[in-house]
């Protein structure tokens, strides 16, 4: 993953209300996942959609701050 799609998924995570601890901020959580699932997603094109999307296949971690970033 390019550094600019990485910096986009923090600021879209950022402003949408993501958790600041790495075990439940998605930005952390579910990098691995971005890159294996939705790296062909740009920023502000649904990246967020596309992990829920593969939500079966999503690390236990990465899950846990998509339900975390839904509670705010």
């Amino acid at each position: 993953m390019s550094k600019l799609s990485f910096v986009a998924i923090v600021l879209v995570i950022a402003f949408s209300g993501g958790a600041s601890a790495q075990s439940s901020d998605p930005r952390g959580a579910c990098k691995a996942d971005y890159d294996k699932f939705c790296a062909g997603i740009a920023p502000g094109g649904g990246i967020v959609a596309c992990l829920n999307g593969k939500r079966d296949q999503l690390s236990a971690t990465c899950k846990a701050a998509l339900d975390n970033r839904k509670k705010k």
